[in-house]
C-alpha cells in the first residue's frame, strides 16, 4: 500500500496524520467542507509530512478530449498558486468523484476515468512534482489508481467508511469544521427554479418585461445612472425585508444546511416576480454590480447572501446566464463571511455558466490563492466612499477604477490582469434571450426595444 503523512491542522493545537488511502477518501468531505460529485479534486502537500496546503476543484469534463488540456491547465495553476503563497508543492494528492450513471457501476466509473487520472500524474510529472495518490470515490466506494497490491486495494474497491466513525470526522467536529451535504444540494440552492412551470414561466416574463424597459435605458448611456440608482434602491429594500425576517428553518426530513429547502422557500415568497426582474436586469450593469458588492459585511452580510442566493433562483429559462451576477456577488459575501465552501460552489456555478467573467475569475483566482478577503474589503470600502453622495460621475467612475486596479494588484496573476484590462472597456447588458453557450443572441425583449443583437455586459 502506498503510504501517506498527510497533517491538517483545524486548530493549531491539533494534528492529524492520515496514512491510507482510506482515511484520505473519509478526509475529503472535510476537506472542502462539502462531499464533491463529478468533480476532479487537486491537494498539494508540502514538506517532509506532507502538509495540506492549496486545492483546486473542478467538475470532470464530459469528453475525454478536453481531458489532457485541462489536466495540464489544473497543474499549472496549482503549483503558481501554491509558489505565490510561498512554497512549491513537493507532492500532490487527487480525487475523481462521480457517481455512476444508469446501468453503469462504480468500477465501470473507475474504468473510465483511468486515462484521467494517468493525465493527471503525466501533468504535473511534467513539472516535477510526484502525484502520491490518485483515488476514484463512486457509488460508496473508492479505488486507488497508484496502488498495484489487490490485497489492500481489491479490485471491486473498499467501501467508504460510516460517516462520522474516523479519527478525521472526530477532529472536524472538534475543530468546529461542517460538512454541508452533497456539492448537488448546494448548487441546487442557487440554480433555477424547477418543479413549476407555470410559476417559472411567470417569472420569465416578469424579466422580459423588465428587459424592455431597462435595456434600453442602461444602453442609452444618459439614463444609466436612473437605471442603476432605482436598481439599487429595490435591492436595499429587498435586502432591509430579508434582513427583518429570519431565516425559516428546513423542512422536516430535509437534510442540512446543504439543502436550502423550506429556507429558500420562505425567502422566494418575500420577493415579487417583478422585484426580482428589476434587480436581476439591473445588475447586469457592471458598475450597479460592483455598487452592490459593498453589502459584503456587518448585519448586511447575511441577508445579501440569501438576497443574491434567491435571486439567481429566479433566472429561469433562457435566462439563466443573468445569474451570474447574483452567482458572483453571492460567492463574493460568502467568502467575505468566511463561509468558504458556500463561496467555492457559488463561483464554480457562475465561471460554469460564463468562464470569461471577469469579476468571478478575479474572485476565483484570488480565493484559490488563499488571500485574506479584508484586502478586498478595503478596496470596495474605498469604492462606496467614493460613490456616497453627489460625485460626479467621471470622477466616481475614476475612483471605482482605482478600486479595481488595486484588486488586481492583490491577486496578481498575468491572465487575470489581462482580462481584467478587457473590463474597462464599456459594455452593454447581455441579450434578454440569450443562452449559455449559444452562437449568437436575438431577444424579444432587446428587439422591443429596437436592439438587433445583444451581448454580455457586467465583468
Amino acid at each position: 500500500m502506498n503510504k501517506h503523512s498527510e497533517p491538517t491542522r483545524p486548530a493549531d493545537e491539533q494534528q492529524v496524520t492520515l496514512r491510507s488511502p482510506a482515511e484520505l477518501a473519509d478526509a475529503l468531505p472535510f476537506l472542502m467542507g462539502f462531499h464533491p460529485s463529478d468533480s476532479i479534486v487537486l491537494v498539494a502537500l508540502h514538506g517532509g509530512e506532507g502538509r495540506f496546503g492549496g486545492r483546486l476543484r473542478l467538475g470532470i469534463p464530459r469528453s475525454p478530449r478536453e481531458w489532457a488540456p485541462v489536466s495540464e491547465q489544473l497543474a499549472a495553476c496549482l503549483v503558481e498558486g501554491s509558489e505565490r503563497r510561498g512554497s512549491r508543492p513537493d507532492g500532490i494528492v487527487a480525487f475523481l468523484c462521480q457517481d455512476p450513471g444508469e446501468g453503469s457501476t462504480g468500477r465501470g466509473v473507475r474504468d473510465r476515468l483511468q486515462p484521467l487520472a494517468q493525465l493527471i500524474r503525466t501533468g504535473f510529472g511534467g513539472l516535477d512534482i510526484p502525484v502520491h495518490e490518485v483515488l476514484c470515490i463512486s457509488d460508496g466506494r473508492f479505488w486507488s489508481y497508484c496502488c498495484p497490491d489487490t490485497r489492500c486495494c481489491p479490485p471491486e474497491g473498499t467501501p467508504l467508511a460510516l460517516p462520522g466513525t474516523s479519527v478525521m470526522a472526530a477532529a472536524s467536529t472538534y475543530a468546529g469544521i461542517q460538512v454541508r451535504g452533497s456539492l448537488r444540494e448546494m448548487e441546487a440552492r442557487l440554480e433555477p427554479w424547477r418543479g413549476s412551470p407555470d410559476k417559472a414561466a411567470k417569472q420569465e416574463r416578469a424579466l422580459d418585461e423588465a428587459a424592455a424597459a431597462l435595456v434600453p435605458m442602461i444602453l442609452g448611456g444618459g439614463d444609466r445612472e436612473e437605471v442603476a440608482a432605482s436598481t439599487l434602491r429595490t435591492a436595499r429594500g429587498l435586502l432591509d425585508r430579508l434582513a427583518q425576517t429570519p431565516p425559516a428553518p428546513p423542512r422536516r426530513g430535509e437534510g442540512g444546511e446543504g439543502t436550502g429547502g423550506g429556507t429558500d422557500a420562505a425567502d422566494d415568497r418575500l420577493i415579487t416576480d417583478d422585484e426580482a426582474a428589476t434587480v436581476i436586469i439591473g445588475l447586469q450593469d457592471r458598475e450597479t454590480r460592483d455598487r452592490a458588492a459593498q453589502w459584503m459585511e456587518g448585519p448586511d452580510a447575511e441577508a445579501a447572501l440569501r438576497l443574491w442566493r434567491a435571486l439567481a433562483r429566479r433566472c429561469v429559462g433562457s435566462y439563466a446566464e443573468h445569474a451570474v451576477p447574483p452567482l458572483t456577488l453571492a460567492g463574493w459575501v460568502a467568502w467575505s463571511c468566511g463561509d468558504e465552501p458556500v463561496a467555492r460552489v457559488a463561483l464554480g456555478l457562475a465561471l460554469r455558466l460564463d468562464p470569461t467573467y471577469t469579476f468571478a475569475q478575479l474572485l476565483h483566482q484570488a480565493f484559490n490563492e488563499g488571500l485574506d478577503p479584508e484586502t478586498l474589503r478595503r478596496c470596495m470600502r474605498a469604492e462606496r466612499v467614493a460613490t456616497a453622495g453627489p460625485v460626479p460621475r467621471r470622477q466616481r467612475q475614476s475612483t471605482t477604477k482605482q478600486a479595481r486596479r488595486a484588486m488586481k494588484r492583490v491577486v496578481g496573476k498575468s491572465t487575470i490582469k489581462k482580462a481584467m484590462a478587457k473590463k474597462e472597456a464599456p459594455r452593454t447588458v447581455p441579450s434578454p434571450r440569450s443562452r449559455p453557450g449559444a452562437p449568437g443572441t436575438r431577444g424579444r425583449a432587446a428587439g422591443r426595444a429596437g436592439q438587433k443583437k445583444g451581448t454580455k455586459s457586467g465583468r
